[in-house]
């Protein structure tokens, strides 16, 4: 499994930093780091917005997924043929956003490890493709402010934290008050609940982690975290919006 994984995805992401680190002028690490999570976030956004859109048509048939539930409460059978039936009508697979983040996992996870285990500034050259040349500058001081591999930032440590603070602001939007009298679901407590610990205690998190470990893994979550903000962002303008639009359309029509 561990071969495989390297195979992969770790080998190709080390020798695509390795070959950034060579176009980069001066050989900074840092910038290499930069333009490499950007470029594996860009690769992984067209799975993001694909799950997106599933989460959106798997909204609009939670009024008729409801109705099926009432209609074969007493016979699970039926109950699961019927919701199939729905979902191959409206050419929806519910399992493919999960398929999704499940590609998504090791792609990240892999990008991490060449960050954060990557060996710099000396190359392996026994994982390293015939066609990367081996960098012959590498600069470890990130725009020669800081060294990315020893030294600890508070600086950077803070922009991950607070970067991952309006990441979840974004990602989880508030919720909007029950109306007076009416109790909030079981379900709705928990999302409300797993809000306020993502976008409050996970940063707090992120920021311990980040100082306590090289600056380089900072960087790239302050980096990763600014990308997925403005993915967001992005992703609400042109699906979200027009989702919601159509939505309420459909119910003034």
């Amino acid at each position: 499994m561990k071969e495989l994984f390297n195979t992969i995805f770790f080998e190709p992401l080390y020798n695509a930093l390795v070959g950034l680190i060579d176009i980069i002028p001066g050989g900074d690490v840092g910038l290499a780091v930069i333009a490499l999570t950007i470029i594996v976030k860009l690769i992984l956004f067209p799975l993001s917005k694909n799950a997106v859109r599933t989460q959106i048509k798997m909204r609009e048939l939670q009024k008729p997924l409801e109705e099926i539930k009432e209609k074969y409460k007493d016979n699970r059978e039926d109950m699961g043929r019927a919701m199939l039936d729905l979902y191959k009508e409206n050419k929806l697979n519910p399992l493919s956003g999960f398929v999704i983040i499940l590609v998504q996992i090791p792609v990240i996870l892999a990008l991490y490890w060449v960050i954060l285990k990557g060996g710099l500034p000396v190359i392996n050259e026994s994982i390293l493709y015939s066609f990367i040349p081996s960098p012959e500058q590498i600069n470890m001081e990130f725009l020669n402010l800081f060294h990315i591999s020893e030294s600890k930032s508070i600086i950077l440590a803070l922009l991950a934290a607070v970067s991952q603070h309006f990441q979840a602001r974004f990602s989880f939007p508030k919720q909007e008050p029950k109306p007076k009298g009416e109790k909030p679901s079981f379900q709705e407590d928990m999302m409300r609940g797993m809000g306020v610990q993502i976008k409050w205690v996970l940063p707090i998190f992120v920021f311990f982690i980040s100082y306590s470990l090289a600056s380089v893994v900072a960087l790239y979550w302050f980096v990763s975290n600014l990308f997925m903000i403005g993915q967001e962002i992005y992703i609400r303008e042109t699906i979200k919006k027009p989702a919601e639009q159509k939505k309420n359309e459909e119910v003034a029509a």
